[in-house]
């Protein structure tokens, strides 16, 4: 940190003995990262050099000056050394030097000194450290210290700068997803990665804080000390990467307002799109179920009763109504406020707001037929209303009475007074009725329209007839006529009942008889029967478990079948089905049927056979061993399935299957039965061998154990096998897969640039390898997001090894868990780093049988 008069900066070569033992290499790394320190400006002017040799011999001077002379990398202003303080050494010094001086091959001056005063006349002690007789605060630990710190923290802004422009680059080429899942999980990822930047961002600056305070205490604690010059330029140096990183940080924010702006809108949007759909499909629902109003009636009760029901069908259906207006406006402010994806929105809104529109106008266009029905309606009862009471009258009156003079006179009156009120009851002009009500009248209502004005006709005739009949017996009389009493038909109604059965069920508890076995057990003996017991029930718990949990499998997996997989054969459901699903249940069910059968016709009845015989169970399972690879057929075909359900999820008819079968949970959640279901037979057979150690059927039950989980092994190597992208060729071709699992890989080839030679070396790449008969795949695991799904891999090729041209060297020096798997003669090669010494064993061992079977195949 010293400097000489002009500024020089001063560069201290103290006293140590083992100086001529410093590799070459490493002074000239000292010597270049000394000079780097200073500034350019204090660099330009050249260094002063202090060589401390008073306690060294000339010879070791000598050579010493020699070896910085042929090293500094830097302008050299002047060099002055501190010669050896023994008389004898003192004075073969000043002859020596002046014999050598040309031999240094230094173009600046070389003063030799006698002492510490002597060096303090060309550097003022200030500037020299305490063992050169100087003042300059110095302690070599702690510049050490602050050296590191600094450029680590330069390296740290470095770093964060382009880890931010990275990001930045990522964040800016990222495509928008198509749906609210995605979308959503993108923004959390993202928001999760921009806080870790920040975080990183404010650890940075906490730590260059916490330098340019280390810097700065001195003067914090003395207002009087005086920072040397460089001092002075680490403290420049950290402000410099402090706002360094504050700008970049400033960049950085407005970046991120601006990308989680376009987010969010995308979430929006892609939450409108989605409600968009329920809603829209919602109201396709609605208007099918208003478009079925179409009966007019055919009385004023059953008008009454539509009428009753298109208020409840349009109370029930406001609220899907108003969740469309809701959206509609939603739309409408996402419009309003310029969102980038306004002419995706415009006609979403349109529709919306036509479907409410159209939907109200129907609703109302259907009340006003109705109003009109009844009001038909209410005219035809009250005409026969009218024609009845007029019959009645007819039929009341008393011929008897009728025959003298006042009695028909009092006839004709009741007759003219009833008539009179067939002003308001009557049908007066059936074109008037025809014209009015042409909207509603369908054939039946016109012909029972045309029914009912016949009735009046005749009634009105009959009345006629017997006007002119009384007028007659009014006007003279006539021989009497018998008297005819009506006899009126009378109705009887018998009641039907209709009597339920109610059925009850009774279980026994189990608890009773456990606290009866525990009252009975008074001897050792006794306690050992009742384990025995307990043990026994624990097995058969098991057993009923598992049959009782089959048969719901069963009953579950005909239920998919019946009521999804055979609709999409229904005619009467096809036109619920869009164009795209049809034709696709193979697809979307796999061998789902063939599961089924293996279950209900085999392996229950098998299981039913023996649950009075626990020890029969594990040998049931491996019969049927055979059988349960349909599994692994069903599994492979699960992505395609899941795929072709994630665009058809929202589909109206798998809406209505759901309905229909009353299911609260949804299709995809009965997909994955099966692959619950096989992962459930390990559980309940170790549960069984834990009841079943040393007991008859054990070793069938171990084996029906190692069998099931080898499936699982299968059905699971099976599933991340089909998750490999991008291989061109036919994976079937390669042979059966033998071993998959995600390793550390460096790579040395012959070929290739050495730069990405010597960089494949020390970085390692993050593979997963599929190990088959015929070759050994490299990938690259990616994680995907579906909705509804947990997150699912998949496996991006890379590139492939053919196993003849395989060699495997089994142990890397250094580490125990790495192996080689070289290619064509080592021309590449590739040092495997297994997660555990465990794994890279079953792997070396797998490589070397298949090594050994295409060696002997070669024989």
């Amino acid at each position: 940190g010293g400097r000489g008069g002009d500024g020089c900066p001063v560069i201290t070569f103290p006293n140590y003995p083992a100086f001529s033992e410093i590799p070459e290499k490493e002074f000239q790394n000292v010597l270049t990262y000394l000079t780097s320190i200073p500034s350019l400006r204090d660099a330009g002017i050249g260094f002063i050099l202090v060589i401390d040799r008073r306690q060294d011999k000339w010879t070791s001077v000598k050579a010493s000056i020699l070896r910085i002379a042929a090293s500094f990398p830097g302008n050299l202003q002047l060099v002055l050394v501190l010669r050896p303080t023994g008389f004898f050494h003192r004075a073969l010094s000043d002859i020596a030097f002046k014999f050598n001086k040309d031999e240094f091959k230094m173009k600046v001056p070389i003063i030799m000194l006698g002492s510490v005063s002597e060096l303090q006349g060309y550097i003022d002690k200030t500037q020299l450290t305490e063992d050169l007789g100087g003042t300059l605060d110095y302690c070599h630990n702690r510049w050490l210290s602050r050296r590191t710190a600094i450029e680590g923290f330069a390296q740290k802004v470095k770093q964060t700068a382009q880890i931010l422009q990275s990001f930045g680059t990522e964040l800016a080429e990222t495509e928008l997803p198509n749906d609210v899942q995605s979308t959503s999980s993108l923004l959390a990822t993202h928001t999760e990665k921009k806080d870790k930047m920040k975080e990183d961002i404010r650890l940075a600056v906490e730590q260059g804080d916490d330098i340019l305070g280390s810097i700065t205490k001195p003067v914090t604690e003395n207002p009087e000390y005086k920072l040397n010059q460089d001092q002075l330029d680490n403290q420049t140096t950290v402000e410099r990467l402090l706002a360094q990183l504050h700008e970049t940080e400033t960049a950085f924010d407005e970046f991120w307002i601006k990308h989680q702006q376009k987010l969010e809108q995308c979430l929006r949007l892609r939450n409108f799109e989605q409600n968009f759909r329920e809603v829209k499909a919602a109201l396709d629902i609605v208007s099918e179920r208003l478009s079925a109003f179409t009966d007019v009636g055919n009385s004023c009760s059953h008008v009454e009763h539509i009428l009753k029901d298109l208020a409840n069908f349009e109370e029930k259906s406001c609220e899907t109504v108003a969740k469309a207006r809701m959206l509609a406006s939603e739309g409408d402010a996402f419009i309003q406020n310029n969102h980038y994806a306004v002419d995706s929105i415009i006609p979403k809104c349109s529709e919306l707001h036509h479907l409410c529109d159209a939907f109200t106008a129907e609703t109302e266009r259907k009340r006003n037929l109705l109003n009109k029905s009844l009001e038909l309606h209410g005219l035809l009862e009250k005409s026969m209303k009218w024609c009845d009471e007029g019959i009645y009258l007819l039929a009341s009156q008393p011929v008897d009475k009728c025959q003298s003079q006042d009695g028909a006179e009092s006839a004709l009156q009741e007759i003219e007074k009833f008539l009179d009120t067939g002003a308001g009851n009557k049908i007066k002009e059936l074109n008037k009725i025809y014209r009015e009500y042409a909207h509603i009248l369908s054939e039946d209502l016109k012909e029972h329209v045309q029914k009912v004005f016949q009735k009046q006709e005749s009634m009105e005739e009959m009345f006629q007839k017997r006007q002119v009949s009384l007028k007659k017996l009014a006007a003279k009389q006539t021989r009497p006529v018998q008297p005819v009493a009506p006899r009126p038909e009378a109705f009887v109604k018998s009641p039907c009942n209709s009597p339920e059965i109610l059925k009850y069920f009774k279980n026994t508890c189990f608890s009773i008889r456990m606290y009866k076995l525990l009252t009975e057990i008074s001897t050792k003996h006794h306690i050992i029967h009742y384990l025995e017991i307990h043990l026994l029930s624990a097995v058969k718990h098991v057993i009923n478990e598992l049959i009782e949990t089959e048969r719901a499998y069963v009953e579950e997996l005909l239920c998919v079948l019946e009521g999804y997989a055979a609709e999409m054969d229904n005619p009467l459901m096809a036109h619920l089905i869009s164009p795209e699903l049809q034709n696709k249940k193979d697809i979307l069910f796999g061998n789902m049927e063939e599961i089924y059968h293996f279950h209900n016709r085999i392996f229950l009845r098998e299981l039913e056979n023996y649950v009075e015989y626990p020890e029969l169970v594990g040998r049931c399972f491996l019969d049927q061993m055979e059988d349960f690879q349909i599994y692994e057929k069903y599994c492979q075909n699960k992505p395609r399935s899941e795929s072709l359900w994630r665009q058809f999820s929202d589909s109206v008819f798998f809406q209505e299957c759901q309905r229909k079968l009353d299911h609260k949970l949804s299709l995809d959640s009965y997909l994955l039965k099966p692959v619950q279901r096989i992962t459930k037979y390990q559980l309940l057979l170790k549960e069984m061998l834990k009841y079943s150690k040393n007991c008859e059927g054990a070793e069938d039950l171990q084996e029906a154990l190692t069998s099931i989980l080898g499936i699982l092994k299968a059905v699971n190597d099976s599933m991340h096998q089909i998750a490999i992208t991008g291989y061109d060729g036919n994976l079937n071709e390669l042979g059966k897969l033998l071993m998959q699992g995600s390793f550390n890989v460096w790579t040395d080839h012959k070929k290739g640039h050495s730069k990405v030679k010597d960089l494949a070396r020390f970085k390692p790449m993050q593979r997963h390898l599929f190990l088959h008969e015929k070759a050994v795949l490299f990938c690259k695991k990616r994680e995907e997001n579906g909705e509804g799904y947990e997150k699912a891999p998949s496996y991006s090729y890379k590139h492939s090894l053919n196993m003849a041209a395989v060699g495997i060297t089994e142990n890397v020096k250094g580490d125990a868990k790495k192996f080689e798997i070289w290619y064509n003669a080592r021309e590449e090669v590739y040092i495997i780093q297994a997660p555990t010494p465990e794994v890279k064993a079953t792997w070396v061992n797998e490589i070397r049988k298949v090594l050994t079977s295409q060696l002997q195949a070669c024989r």
